[in-house]
């Protein structure tokens, strides 16, 4: 493949990076004390749940996040840091992309009503696609240095 300036493999280790920057700055800017704490987070996702035109969207919400909304603020709030250090630093790549669109595809679902948060999170989503396809562990990755994948 001929491109600009670097490889293909570069460019898309780049799309792996970039997005591993934006789970990090999604994880940075929650406010922790509120998410851990006060359970503002899930307290909102229950809000939204509750009101979901999506009947399933409420059901799943009651069945596996209401009754241990501590742990589950925990699962969100470090999976976006766990993904985030992943990409960047290419380590178990493929897991980490794969659960960054499982995750953005659940947030997707959930905020289904929200022009703003399906456009991030299908942007998110779309890269997750490409990253995968295109195998971008092979360069600039821990995976690579260390023979996995």
């Amino acid at each position: 493949m001929e491109t600009i300036w670097l490889s293909g493999a570069e460019w898309l280790a780049v799309l792996r990076i970039g997005l591993g920057l934006w789970w990090l700055e999604s994880w940075r800017h929650k406010d922790k004390q509120g998410w851990f704490q006060r359970g503002t987070g899930i307290a909102w996702a229950a809000d939204v749940a509750d009101k979901h035109s999506w009947r399933f969207v409420g059901k799943g919400f009651t069945a596996v996040v209401a009754p241990r909304p501590k742990l589950m603020a925990y699962v969100v709030v470090y999976a976006e840091l766990a993904l985030g250090l992943g990409l960047i630093f290419g380590f178990l790549t493929p897991i980490a992309l794969a659960g960054g669109l499982l995750l953005n595809l659940l947030y997707l679902v959930l905020m289904i009503h929200d022009w703003a948060e399906q456009g991030q999170n299908s942007m998110m989503a779309l890269i997750s696609l490409v990253a995968l396809g295109g195998m971008s562990w092979q360069t600039w990755s821990l995976d690579s240095a260390l023979g996995l994948f």
